[in-house]
């Protein structure tokens, strides 16, 4: 009823209840949330889409312009936009004859296009990609095939010569690497002798002599293989009459899309992106694999994981179940609260100064003095990237920890100190146990933003490509004091750093969406071993 005595008109009356129950609140919650999975799905459709796209082999157009004829892929098209007229992009590959990978030419300046059946395009270990025919095939200067069988040919003849190449690049990094590095220890060994130790400094000698000899040993094996390697090959030549001739050795794969089956061109995809998950990068990273970069993504969250997780609840142990409430430590708590608000180049600042200048300077000095003055854990490594990291996500743990600990019910504590335990026994083995799934929770957490952060990475140790993993197969096995690379630096590198940056798009999607792919199988793990945490403890939800 109204004031003056009237009703309300039912829809007005209907609405007025709507807004008092809430009801327009929880609509409009539900419609954000939908409209915030919707922008999330849309931006991870478009770099899949973007990303994935690109290994699918696309079909060899040959176009005749005012420039001369040309043959590339048709990679992209620009609409008619005011006076600017339409364009259509070819990626036209043969950067070291042409100096570019890519042309734009104006729709009205193509004439008749055509797909040649016996167009190529052949994936080089250097100088990325060449688009053009296979002329001929040769072995010591002997031709082997020319014309239409010169395709076939090479096809035939490329597995023999990939065999060689991955016999060269194996006695390269790792014969040959750790001959390296036996001879330095050597040479660092015979530096802290004394020079009256003659029986020692013999003996060292005796041993550097015959690392030399399989040094040599190893180098005239090289030299045989890189002959053999050197004898077959193959000449190319452009749409224009340029040739190029290249030993089929530096050929990764060869494509004619042209004539291609779908079944085939699904095997090229297949093979191209299992590269490309496997392999190492190339070309300034904008082809090839990123295989390091996925490894040392992951050993890096995984060390943050094993540092963040004791200092986390430590602490938050403390806090909560130790720490009597007053000024200090609710300045603590208001200190914690502010450090997940400090910018993450900060910390990376602190990590660059504390922890590589300071710690590891010690460390050099107290057990690696014998090296220097070239730093072993004085310079950026994956150690100090991951301790930088684990101080940047630490509050989110201590944040999380203390809200599952003050979750767990007052009085199962009470019965496990009226049964005679002892407050560190109720600790460990009722709240605890009790408070896992929230610990667990605060990881996951900790692990998404350090997964994804970059600013810190660049002063602690990433870097573009290292030559050697921090873990291998070479005692210790686990090298803490190496480089590394990382996936979110990959594409701050590949995106914004390359020389060639239309080559590079493809690298930049796909390798964001590994690191998306990487964060949430991460985060999958974490929920799933804190899911059964939760049915252990018979389906406790705190």
């Amino acid at each position: 009823m109204a004031r003056n005595g009237t009703s309300l008109p039912s829809g007005l009356q209907r609405g007025r209840e709507f807004l008092r129950r809430g009801s327009a609140f929880v609509w409009l919650s539900a419609a954000a949330l939908a409209l915030s999975l919707l922008m999330i799905t849309g931006l991870v459709g478009f770099i899949a889409v973007k990303g994935l796209g690109f290994f699918w082999p696309r079909a060899l157009v040959q176009a005749t312009t005012p420039e001369g004829p040309l043959l590339g892929e048709i990679s992209a098209r620009e609409a008619a936009l005011g006076e600017e007229p339409a364009k259509v992009q070819f990626r036209v590959a043969n950067r070291d004859l042409y100096g570019q990978d890519f042309r734009w030419i104006k729709v009205a300046e193509l004439g008749a296009q055509q797909r040649p059946a016996d167009a190529v395009l052949v994936e080089r270990l250097e100088n990325g990609a060449f688009i053009g025919f296979v002329a001929s095939v040769s072995e010591n200067g002997r031709v082997l095939a020319s014309g239409d069988a010169a395709f076939e040919e090479a096809l035939g003849r490329l597995p023999e010569a990939q065999s060689l190449q991955g016999d060269i690049r194996t006695i390269e990094k790792d014969e040959v690497g750790t001959l390296n590095r036996r001879l330095e220890d050597l040479r660092l060994r015979r530096r802290g002798l004394a020079p009256a130790d003659a029986t020692a400094l013999a003996r060292l000698e005796a041993e550097e002599k015959a690392l030399r000899v399989r040094y040599e040993a190893l180098q005239t094996r090289l030299d045989g293989l890189r002959a053999k390697s050197a004898e077959l090959q193959i000449i190319l030549r452009t749409v224009d009459g340029q040739t190029k001739e290249i030993p089929l050795s530096a050929v990764v794969r060869l494509v004619a899309p042209n004539r291609t089956g779908i079944l085939g061109k699904a095997g090229i995809y297949a093979a191209r992106l299992w590269e490309f998950v496997s392999g190492d990068p190339r070309e300034s990273n904008t082809e090839g694999g990123i295989f390091p970069a996925i490894f040392g993504t992951v050993l890096m969250v995984l060390i943050m994981s094993l540092m963040v997780v004791p200092l986390g609840v430590v602490t938050a142990l403390f806090l909560r179940e130790y720490a009597r409430d007053g000024w200090l430590v609710r300045s603590v708590r208001v200190a914690v609260n502010n450090l997940a608000g400090v910018p993450s180049i900060v910390f990376g600042v602190f990590g660059l100064g504390f922890f590589v200048y300071t710690m590891g300077g010690a460390i050099d000095q107290a057990f690696f003095a014998d090296r220097l003055p070239t730093p072993t854990y004085g310079t950026g490594g994956i150690l100090w990237a991951s301790l930088t990291l684990a101080l940047l996500t630490v509050p989110v743990v201590v944040v999380a920890t203390e809200e599952a600990l003050s979750s767990v019910p007052r009085s199962l504590r009470e019965a496990s100190l009226a049964l005679g335990a002892t407050k560190w026994q109720t600790i460990w083995k009722v709240v605890l146990p009790g408070a896992a799934p929230g610990i667990l929770t605060g990881l996951i957490l900790a692990m998404a933003r350090g997964a994804g952060e970059v600013a810190p990475l660049m002063l602690t140790g990433v870097v573009k490509l290292a030559p050697a993993m921090p873990l291998d197969g070479q005692f210790p096995y686990f090298h803490f004091d190496r480089k590394f690379m990382h996936l979110g630096f990959h594409i701050y590198d590949v995106g914004f750093q390359s020389p060639n940056s239309e080559a590079a798009k493809p690298m930049v999607y796909m390798t964001a969406l590994l690191l998306l792919l990487v964060v949430v199988a991460l985060n999958l793990f974490a929920l799933r071993l804190r899911r059964r945490l939760r049915e252990r403890l018979g389906g406790s939800t705190f």
